[in-house]
């Protein structure tokens, strides 16, 4: 692989989810295409000033929205942008309400997750090279806190906690998986969480997810 130019001490990584390709306000912006050995991100990265700390964006289902959540090649977005020095990486995902009181346009900020996919490899670990990472609290608390603040000071409806349950997708669920969901206290139901959450974590980076609400 060719030795590539690119900045290496942004500490700050968006990814953005379905309907979220740019940021607004985002000064002195650049793009990076960056290989990876696992391949190429979702799209070209970002890269910007945003209240006067550089950031780094990825649209995760590409700007176009052309890759299904089974199709994301989520060890490239997270390789690359662990290349570029990222440590806080904020995920926003569009989801899918399992209680009344969560209503679409609110924002959730979950502290567990339930994973029901069924085809995606989720570590960056094997072929002879072993590891067991903690992944009992798969989300940052100290991040969580921050954005949950953040909300509050934007008087932002925020549902801090809950559990988010991460289907396979590209199928909604039925109602019947949905009540069972609902059975075991889920919260939220999206697609795009795992295996996310757990190279990240693989990766040593502090990572949160806001839940964008759609629907019921």
């Amino acid at each position: 692989m060719k030795k590539q130019k690119f900045p290496s001490d942004i500490k700050i990584g968006i990814i953005g989810g379905s309907g979220v390709y740019n940021i607004e306000g985002l000064q002195n912006v650049k793009e990076y295409k960056i290989q990876t050995p696992f391949g190429k991100p979702s799209d070209n990265i970002i890269v910007g000033e945003l209240e006067g700390k550089k950031v780094a964006f990825l649209p995760r289902h590409g700007r176009g929205h052309t890759i299904l959540p089974t199709e994301i090649n989520v060890h490239a977005n997270i390789y690359a942008l662990k290349l570029l020095g990222v440590e806080f990486l904020l995920s926003i995902s569009a989801c899918g309400s399992l209680k009344e009181e969560i209503r679409p346009r609110d924002f959730v900020l979950p502290d567990q997750i339930y994973d029901r996919t069924k085809f995606r490899k989720s570590t960056f670990f094997g072929d002879g090279i072993v590891c067991h990472v903690s992944f009992a609290e798969p989300f940052c608390k100290n991040l969580r806190e921050l954005v949950y603040n953040c909300c509050k000071e934007l008087d932002i409806e925020v549902h801090y906690g809950g559990t988010y349950v991460c289907i396979e997708g590209p199928q909604f669920s039925t109602k019947a998986e949905s009540q069972v969901y609902r059975k075991l206290g889920f919260d939220i139901i999206g697609m795009t969480a795992i295996p996310e959450a757990k190279l990240a974590r693989e990766a040593e980076m502090c990572y949160t997810t806001i839940g964008l609400v759609t629907d019921y």
